[in-house]
């Protein structure tokens, strides 16, 4: 199976081409620079350099969310065109499992880490048992302070990923004390070939439903629905 790999759920903007879990091609960047404008030209470029018509793709991936608004939307909306236009499969993957199958096999706990401002992140917490990546607790939006007590109160050594680490570490210092590490800088940005080999086991989505998984509305959308209560569906975000 061939499949492309999207992740545009942040700054960085990382792309990858795969047959099963070899990778073919990788380009990633970290600017800060608009997604929009250079995806679609960078994938035809790895496809022209790979001599890979994008036909030949099997199924595409795309990390769903968490992450920056609009580059979830340039990434989803990317991959649902190319996947419905092509007729090819699409998988989703959560942007904090990417983070988290960043770090090689472990026996601490890795805590991924998106900055949500204000104090906030999106986080979750993610082990290795028998050699998986699995969800130990949910994605999720919260403070910084509300997680590292949380974590403060389970046993067991703790793993930072993210480039945000570095604006809350002295708040999971503070709580967990000597049981919190970092990832190595290398770790520390995307990759779409993890994306890559985590959709080779995900279920495959159906196009015209998949959206991304924001975890919190755009402060524009909840100033809207605070100022509209009669005219908020539960398909809201999905609609915009």
């Amino acid at each position: 199976m061939k499949l492309l790999a999207i992740d545009t759920s942040n700054q960085a903007m990382s792309i990858a081409v795969m047959e099963n879990e070899t990778l073919i091609g990788e380009l990633t960047t970290n600017l800060k620079r608009n997604h929009s404008e250079r995806l679609m030209p960078a994938i035809d470029a790895l496809m022209k350099e790979l001599s890979l018509e994008i036909q030949e793709i099997d199924r595409v991936a795309v990390a769903k969310g968490p992450g920056s608004y609009t580059g979830l939307r340039i990434g989803v909306t990317t991959a649902k065109t190319l996947a419905w236009t092509l007729n090819k499969e699409l998988t989703g993957i959560s942007s904090l499992k990417v983070l988290a199958a960043n770090v090689s096999f472990t026996d601490q706990y890795i805590v991924p880490v998106m900055d949500a401002r204000r104090g906030n992140i999106y986080t979750g917490l993610y082990q290795y048992q028998k050699g998986v990546l699995v969800e130990a607790e949910p994605d999720t939006h919260i403070s910084a302070d509300k997680w590292a007590e949380y974590l403060s109160r389970k046993e067991g050594q703790f793993i930072l990923v993210g480039e945000d680490y570095s604006k809350h570490l002295e708040t999971f210092e503070k709580q967990l004390m000597g049981r919190v590490s970092i990832a190595s800088p290398q770790q520390q940005v995307p990759k779409a070939s993890v994306l890559g080999i985590l959709s080779l086991s995900s279920e495959v989505e159906e196009v015209h439903t998949f959206t991304p998984d924001y975890l919190k509305l755009a402060e524009a959308e909840e100033n809207w629905r605070a100022a509209h209560p009669d005219l908020v569906e539960d398909n809201y975000v999905e609609k915009i």
